[in-house]
């Protein structure tokens, strides 16, 4: 893994959406269904805010929570994941190896192979289709 990307506050601000910045940076959840569906097809999903390679399309799936989800990261050492107590309840955080930017969180819920469900805000996330 290269060197971790750190940015001052005001870079993230000046780079990102107002909700990007705060789904990454703060760790706000954007709300159930309101991110544009992204396109079908051969695609990778990549960290918003470092450009980092996350998730591929091949490992996407409709699983009707509202938020893109996929079954595995592309590596396991692109994806960190921690403990996160927050909303009363124990959930497991999911965020870029690279710039540590929040993503969402991962579920023992999902379909095979891997059975886990990474539930991940799409303003977190930037699509890029293969050639």
């Amino acid at each position: 893994m290269p060197d971790k990307v750190t940015k001052t506050d005001e870079e993230w601000r000046g780079q990102l959406s107002d909700l990007a910045y705060k789904v990454t940076r703060h760790h706000a959840t954007e709300r159930a269904f309101s991110h544009a569906e992204f396109p079908k097809g051969p695609a990778t999903f990549a960290c918003t805010c470092c450009g980092a390679p996350l998730f591929d399309a091949e490992a996407k799936f409709d699983s009707g929570c509202g938020w893109p989800s996929f079954t595995a990261p592309v590596s396991d050492k692109v994806v960190e994941e921690q403990a996160d107590d927050s909303w009363f309840m124990r959930r497991t955080e999911v965020h870029c190896a690279a710039c540590d930017a929040h993503l969402g969180h991962v579920f023992p819920d999902g379909p095979g192979p891997t059975g886990l469900r990474y539930c991940i805000n799409g303003v977190a996330l930037d699509h890029k289709p293969k050639p």
